[in-house]
């Protein structure tokens, strides 16, 4: 069986270094570590309680109707 040791790990990450440079490994270490707290963020806001919808009450039957019936239509004349 293949086993890394301690040397052909230093020797990868040599390797890494000198092909993305400081700068970038930096950059996706933050990266990655933004992605995680963005994961465990995820994860906590589907157990928090959802909180129920609002209640929207229908009109009343009564309200309409007597819209209907008070409309200026029946106007008189002198």
């Amino acid at each position: 069986m293949m086993n890394i040791g301690p040397v052909q790990i230093l020797i990868i990450a040599i390797v890494i270094l000198v092909l993305f440079g400081r700068g970038r490994i930096s950059e996706m270490m933050g990266d990655f570590g933004k992605g995680v707290k963005s994961f465990r963020k995820g994860l906590n806001d589907d157990d928090a309680p959802a909180v129920p919808p609002a209640r929207i009450d229908a009109p009343k039957q009564g309200a309409a109707d007597n819209a209907e019936t008070k409309s200026p239509d029946n106007t008189t004349s002198n």
